[in-house]
């Protein structure tokens, strides 16, 4: 799988540059021939992680097997592009909150998926999304609280192929509709806080990906920032990488404060940006 090679390309670039700049330069390598790719093992993720935590978090504790923050996934992806993730948050055991939550696919090109951060006092303990999955790997969740401590939890998937899955059928559909939002409300129940789940129509091309017609690779062209307020109150952001699956979706609890509006506003790696908003409705309450 070269991992040699996609982690002296990480080495070489910040942190913050992760999830954008080697999800554009890695198709090259999965391009040359003979590229060889091994089935991944528990142990083999795990030394890719050991390569890979000191670039994202750089020489700070991390708390391993944390039930503060808990992931699951399933156990084998039933389509390696659409791999639902949901993460939860323990809220007694972080009274204060969290203040950000980091996804990593140990052994995807651009292992950092995303980069969540929660508004202060928005009360989410919950989130769900969808990724890609490479080949057999460790999905970790890295939850940072206020104070800066770092906590992690992980559970191990078996998937293959999902950053090169085929693109859209459609591309002049996908173009046409590129930025429509739909927005879902959820009602407080059984004691639960209301939810909220945004979806949004986007190819978050990989640059993985082969044009079926010309068999180029299709530029990588996603969703790099995503903001979600009430109002001017921020609820959640995010940025993103390659492993957000096509037409992200987000689902997640928030704590509805007065009556204004839920605001969305995402920009793309061209610069794009897609804006919209909706009143909180009985539902949201």
């Amino acid at each position: 799988m070269r991992i040699g090679a996609f982690r002296t390309l990480r080495a070489a670039l910040p942190a913050a540059l992760i999830s954008s700049t080697l999800a554009l330069s890695v198709s090259a390598l999965i391009a040359l021939p003979g590229t060889a790719y091994a089935q991944q093992t528990p142990a083999s993720s795990e030394q890719v992680w050991q390569g890979l935590k000191g670039d994202v978090f750089g020489d700070r504790a991390i708390q391993a097997d944390s039930d503060l923050v808990r992931i699951e996934a399933p156990k084998r992806a039933q389509d390696a592009a659409l791999v639902p993730v949901d993460i939860s948050i323990d809220p007694k055991k972080a009274p204060d909150g969290i203040k950000s939550l980091t996804l990593i696919i140990d052994v995807n090109p651009s292992p950092v998926a995303a980069t969540f951060t929660i508004g202060k006092d928005a009360g989410v303990t919950h989130l769900s999304t969808r990724v890609r999955v490479n080949d057999y790997s460790f999905l970790r969740v890295i939850a940072e609280t206020p104070d800066g401590k770092l906590y992690m939890t992980k559970t191990f998937v078996k998937a293959s192929g999902g950053c090169s899955a085929p693109a859209v059928k459609n591309m002049d559909e996908a173009k046409k509709t590129m930025g429509q939002m739909k927005l879902r409300q959820f009602a407080a129940a059984d004691g639960k806080a209301p939810e909220l789940q945004l979806m949004i129509r986007h190819p978050n091309n990989s640059g993985l990906q082969r044009d079926p017609l010309t068999q180029y690779f299709i530029p990588a062209h996603f969703i790099q920032k995503l903001t979600i307020s009430q109002a001017d109150r921020p609820i959640l952001s995010m940025e993103g990488g390659i492993s957000i699956s096509e037409d992200p979706n987000f689902r997640f609890d928030y704590k509805p404060q007065g009556s204004g509006d839920i605001r969305v506003e995402a920009v793309d790696t061209e610069g794009k940006r897609f804006n919209d908003h909706w009143p909180i409705t009985a539902a949201g309450l």
